[in-house]
C-alpha cells in the first residue's frame, strides 16, 4: 500500500527539480551543483514518504529514508552558503554534522528499541561539531562556525531536556532536529547572500518559513487540537524556496553577462566599450576641475611570434599576464583595459604634470623587459607605449585617442627601424623563448 496523497508533492518537487536542472545547467558551479543535490534530496524525501503505510519493516526503512533525505538536503544546503568550505576543516565539520543527524534520526525512528542509546547520541551532537572546531581553532576561527556550535549545542540540550518525555516526546525531539537543520541553513544563506534583489529576498524568507514550519506545525497540534491544515500548506515554503533559488541563478546569469559584455573575457580587464565609457567620463570630471588625463596606448612587441611559435594557449597566458603586470603597476583609480589583440589602453587621473605619465610609460616597457616565465617556457618581449596628455595635446575624446595612437606608432616605427639598421642575427630571433626549469 502507498501514500498517494504525497504523490503531487513529489511531482511538483520533481519539475521543480528539473527546471533547477535546466537552469543551473547554464551557470555549472559548486554551488549551484550542491543546490541541485539538495533538490533531489527533497524529492527522494516526498518518494519515500509515499512508502510509509508499508507493512513491517518497509514502513520504518521508509521513515528513516525520508527524514535523512530532508536532513541531509538542509545540510547540503548549508555546505552550499559555507564561503570557507574548501578548508578541510569545514568539510570535517559537514561530516560531523551528517553523521550525529543521521545516528540520532535512525535512533529516533526505531524507539522504544534504541530509547538508550538516544543521551549519547544527543551529546554527541552538540559535541561533534565543538570538538572540529577547537581541534581547528589554531588554523582557522569563523563567526558562522562558532553559529554551528552554538546551535547544535542548544539542540543537545533541547533533545535531553525532551526525548524521553511519554506522548510527543520523540516528535517533538524530532522536529527540534529538523527546525535546527534548516534555521541553520537559514543564517548561513543571509550570510552569504547579503543582497538587495528579488531572488535573495525570497529564498531568505522561504527558508525562515520552512524552519518555522517546524515549531508551528507541532505548536499547533500541541495546543489547537481541533485546527487543521492541509499538509500542503506546510510544503509552500519549499516551493518558495525553489523559485527563489532559481531567481537567484537567473540574476547571476544576466550579472554574467552584462560582465561579459564590458570586459575583456581573456584578461578580466574592462574591453574597448568599457573603456571608451570611463574615458569620456573620467573626460568630463577633467574638464570641470581643470585637471589633467593621460591615455597610455601600449602595444605588445613580438606578440605575433608567440603564438607562431608557441600556439595560442601560450599566447593568451601571456596576455593574461602582461594584463595583471599592467594592472599592478597603476593606482586603483586608474584604469588598464585590453581595447585590441595585443593592446592596452590605460588611463591615468589627474597627473601632475607629462613627467608623470612619461615615467609609468617607462616602467611598463621595463617591465616587459624582462623574461616572462609562462608554464614551460620564458618569453621574452618588448612594448611600444604612446602617450597623450589632456587638454594640452587634445581636447576631447577622439583626437586624445588619435595622438597616442600616433605616438604609439611613431615609437614602434622607430624600434623596427633601429633593429633593420642592426640587421644581426638578433633580428631572426626578436622574440627569445628560453628554455623553463627543468623538470625532475
Amino acid at each position: 500500500m502507498l501514500d498517494w496523497s504525497k504523490l503531487p508533492d513529489f511531482g511538483a518537487i520533481a519539475l521543480l527539480a528539473c527546471a533547477f536542472a535546466s537552469v543551473a545547467r547554464r551557470n555549472q558551479t559548486p554551488v549551484s551543483r550542491l543546490w541541485l543535490t539538495g533538490w533531489i534530496m527533497i524529492a527522494l524525501h516526498f518518494a519515500a514518504f509515499m512508502f510509509i503505510p508499508t507493512r513491517g519493516n518497509g514502513g520504518t526503512i521508509a521513515i528513516f529514508t525520508g527524514l535523512v533525505a530532508l536532513v541531509w538536503a538542509g545540510l547540503l544546503f548549508i555546505w552550499a552558503s559555507v564561503p570557507y568550505r574548501t578548508l578541510p576543516s569545514s568539510g570535517w565539520t559537514l561530516a560531523a554534522l551528517l553523521s550525529t543527524n543521521t545516528l540520532y534520526i535512525g535512533l529516533i525512528s526505531i524507539t522504544p528499541v534504541a530509547s538508550r542509546a538516544l543521551t549519547p547520541a544527543a551529546v554527541l551532537i552538540g559535541i561533534a561539531p565543538l570538538a572540529v572546531t577547537l581541534l581547528s581553532l589554531r588554523k582557522f576561527n569563523h563567526p558562522m562556525r562558532w553559529a554551528v556550535v552554538m546551535l547544535y549545542g542548544a539542540l543537545a540540550l533541547f533533545l535531553l531536556a525532551v526525548q524521553h518525555r511519554s506522548g510527543n516526546g520523540p516528535d517533538l525531539a524530532l522536529n527540534a532536529v529538523l527546525f535546527t537543520v534548516y534555521l541553520g541553513w537559514s543564517i548561513h544563506f543571509w550570510y552569504t547572500y547579503r543582497q538587495a534583489t528579488t531572488g535573495a529576498f525570497i529564498t531568505i524568507a522561504g527558508f525562515f518559513s520552512w524552519a518555522l514550519v517546524f515549531v508551528i506545525a507541532p505548536g499547533i497540534s500541541a495546543f489547537l487540537p481541533g485546527f487543521h491544515l492541509e499538509s500542503e500548506v506546510w510544503n509552500l515554503p519549499k516551493y518558495v524556496v525553489a523559485v527563489g533559488m532559481i531567481l537567484l541563478l537567473l540574476e547571476k546569469q544576466i550579472e554574467h553577462n552584462k560582465y561579459l559584455a564590458l570586459h575583456d573575457e581573456l584578461t578580466g580587464l574592462p574591453n574597448r566599450r568599457l573603456f571608451e565609457d570611463r574615458l569620456a567620463k573620467t573626460l568630463e570630471r577633467a574638464s570641470r576641475s581643470g585637471s589633467q588625463v593621460a591615455l597610455l596606448l601600449v602595444d605588445l612587441d613580438r606578440f605575433k611570434q608567440v603564438n607562431d611559435s608557441l600556439g595560442h594557449h601560450v599566447g593568451d597566458m601571456l596576455l593574461s599576464r602582461v594584463g595583471d603586470l599592467f594592472s599592478g603597476r597603476v593606482r586603483r583609480s586608474d584604469t588598464v583595459a585590453r581595447t585590441g589583440g595585443d593592446e592596452f589602453s590605460i588611463i591615468l587621473e589627474g597627473p601632475t604634470s607629462r613627467e608623470d605619465p612619461e615615467f609609468v610609460s617607462q616602467s611598463l616597457i621595463q617591465l616587459l623587459k624582462e623574461p616572462l616565465n609562462l608554464g614551460n617556457h620564458a618569453v621574452r618581449i618588448g612594448a611600444s607605449v604612446g602617450v597623450a596628455v589632456f587638454p594640452e595635446d587634445a581636447s576631447n575624446l577622439e583626437a586624445l585617442c588619435i595622438a597616442a595612437d600616433l605616438r604609439m606608432y611613431d615609437s614602434k616605427h622607430g624600434a623596427q627601424g633601429l633593429g633593420e639598421m642592426l640587421r644581426t642575427s638578433m633580428q631572426s630571433s626578436m622574440m627569445v623563448v628560453e628554455p623553463g626549469p627543468v623538470q625532475r
